[in-house]
């Protein structure tokens, strides 16, 4: 197929919905909650007497440039002896979203906003999460605020929790902010449009920064992932856009962290119970330490978070290049994420990631459903009223939202596939290097860096597995499927195979 035959978005977009459909997703919302949606109006005032009212703040949001699923405003404050307040508003969607409702049943089946090349799949209508309950700019908002002091070494101190009516000042983007803190761009107009929100946003990255240097220095683990973007001309895929890290996603990144952990050790304080995000002691340690053989370092031969960041750290000095390479094949032997529901009591496991036991998600209430029932529970702390689950009902939508952001990984994974194979059907023969992202009984995958698409190695699989370098020739696509095939032609082993 080639590119220039147009019709592929049509059919991205077919396979998104049919590959939603097959693993329970709602592709499409259900007449009674689109209905339901229009007749909802946005909280405004007077607002209720536990509401502050910091419309005043020099509140902004950084996202995306074409994001409008607003759901996190930040503000910070220097305080005496180097430490400052930082200000986290999070979207209050529950009080649109009343459970039990036609667009809460959606967003419960769903569990998760999923993004494909053709097109978004919001969690909620689009009147909620791009309009009610976005923290747009220039409108007037309800939000949760998450409160914390951190000191000069990033040490989160003090912190509260509480109800508060918000204004975004200045809708800003990652691309924008992150060239301009990094001195590689100029001001964006909408930072000088706002009195004081420049130095703000300076404080904000600087305290960002010493939370992320504080979390390192206890294990978190600092990894560089490639985010891929298939771009559509039309009706044909014409590249595949790496999306870079920057200081103002990292900004947004570190501050997000903080917020979720001061919202875990709140609703612990309330003897509440908390959905945690987890990530349990790796699956594939020795794996982990083969490849830090391979490339002249040591790891213990037990897990250990603080031990593998100081090796990235080496390795990302030596090689930048190829640190995102390395980053895509520790997260792989990590394991995944999940969904633990706590209770008051319990003994928990923590994020083996972020060197945090307690951590839950709780800043994205638009996008992701987990934070949604967390922030029903947060509300329900600050009132003093009663759990609003029972113990059944929490854990079961643990393992629910578990399951439903698995299935909407591999649907985007799916889609990414299908994109990439879009793009390459004009290539087959071509060799390519890549390094070989997955190793099962179910296949072996390769991650080929330009440009940058993952396909299965069909055949010369034998003896490869995660982290080795490859170098692959191109034999079949097949885009409705999101099929691309490789063949090894040469292979660069990264150590002794040790179980």
């Amino acid at each position: 197929m080639s590119h220039l035959d147009g019709g592929q978005r049509a059919l991205l977009l077919r396979v998104a919905r049919q590959a939603m459909t097959e693993r329970g997703l709602e592709p499409d919302f259900p007449p009674a909650a689109l209905e339901e949606a229009q007749h909802l109006a946005a909280p405004g005032s007077p607002f209720d007497a536990d509401v502050r009212d910091l419309r005043d703040l020099v509140w902004c949001s950084i996202d995306n440039d074409d994001s409008r699923d607003l759901d996190q405003l930040t503000v910070a404050a220097g305080l005496p002896e180097g430490n400052a307040r930082v200000l986290v508003a999070v979207a209050d969607v529950s009080t649109s979203v009343r459970p039990g409702s036609a667009v809460d049943t959606h967003a419960a089946t769903n569990t998760t906003s999923v993004y494909t090349p053709p097109r978004n799949f919001p969690m909620l209508p689009e009147r909620l999460s791009t309009d009610l309950t976005s923290l747009g700019q220039d409108g007037d908002r309800l939000a949760i605020v998450i409160e914390i002091v951190v000191d000069e070494v990033g040490s989160a101190g003090a912190s509260n929790v509480y109800r508060a009516a918000v204004r975004n000042k200045a809708k800003l983007a990652y691309s924008s902010v992150g060239a301009w803190l990094e001195g590689k761009g100029g001001m964006p107009p909408a930072i000088g449009a706002v009195p004081g929100l420049a130095d703000n946003l300076r404080l904000q990255d600087q305290v960002a920064q010493r939370l992320r240097a504080h979390r390192c220095e206890h294990g978190a683990l600092e990894l560089e992932t490639l985010e891929v973007h298939a771009r559509l001309e039309g009706d044909a895929v014409v590249g595949l856009e790496r999306e870079e890290r920057n200081r103002a996603k990292e900004l947004i990144e570190d501050l997000m962290i903080a917020a979720n952990g001061v919202i875990a050790r709140f609703l612990k304080g309330h003897d509440f119970p908390i959905m945690r995000r987890v990530v349990r002691s790796p699956e594939r340690w020795q794996r982990i330490v083969d490849i830090a053989q391979h490339l002249g370092d040591r790891l213990p031969p037990e897990p250990d978070a603080k031990a593998l960041q100081e090796f990235l750290l080496r390795r990302r000095a030596a090689d930048a290049l190829r640190f995102p390479d390395l980053s895509l094949s520790v997260i792989k032997l990590l394991g995944r994420g999940e969904y633990v529901a706590s209770f008051p009591g319990q003994e928990v496991t923590g994020h083996f990631g972020l060197a945090v036991s307690d951590y839950t998600h709780s800043t994205a209430p638009n996008r992701r459903y987990p934070d949604l029932a967390t922030q029903r529970l947060v509300k329900a702390a600050v009132a003093e009223t009663g759990v609003p689950y029972a113990r059944p009902q929490l854990e079961a939508l643990a393992a629910h939202c578990t399951q439903r952001e698995d299935d909407a990984q591999k649907i985007e994974r799916l889609l990414r596939k299908a994109a990439a194979a879009c793009l390459l059907s004009e290539r087959i023969g071509s060799e390519f290097d890549g390094i070989v992202t997955g190793a099962s009984r179910k296949g072996t995958w390769a991650r080929i860096f330009d440009p940058p698409a993952e396909g299965r190695i069909e055949r010369g699989q034998e003896g490869l597995d995660v982290g080795d370098q490859v170098r692959v020739k191109l034999t079949h696509t097949d885009p409705e499927h999101g099929f691309i095939d490789f063949a090894r032609v040469t292979h660069v082993a990264v150590g002794p195979r040790r179980r």
